[in-house]
């Protein structure tokens, strides 16, 4: 990761580029409802995000564009909590629907055992 620092302390619009790589990677995992690469991906955010905010500190990159992308960031995080909202709920109707084929099921095995002969 050193490497990475070096390369945004020489050119502090590395830091945003690679914001903007990672944004993209993050968009494509939640269209695709890859949850595990958006928890993997999600790790990175930090410190993706620091050189950022430090090279704008030092002044090296106009506050605009950092705006910009703490704003891009915070509407995904709003998109990703409303998807995850949503396979949780796809999840739990679909394990209720599995529950009541269950309790079906044992009803009718229950019955066709209990018959008199």
């Amino acid at each position: 990761m050193a490497d990475a620092q070096d390369t945004f302390h020489s050119d502090p619009q590395a830091c945003l580029a690679s914001f903007d790589q990672l944004m993209a990677k993050l968009g494509r995992a939640l269209a695709k409802e890859d949850w595990d690469a958006l928890v993997s991906l999600n790790s990175g955010i930090k410190t993706t995000i620091e050189p950022m905010m430090v090279a704008l500190e030092a002044g090296q990159v106009e506050p605009e564009p950092v705006r910009t992308r703490i704003e891009e960031l915070r509407q995904f995080l709003d998109a990703a909590g409303e998807g995850a909202a949503r396979s949780k709920a796809e999840a739990e109707l679909a394990l209720k629907g599995m529950n009541r084929n269950r309790s079906a099921a044992k009803a009718y095995q229950n019955i066709s055992t209990s018959r008199p002969k």
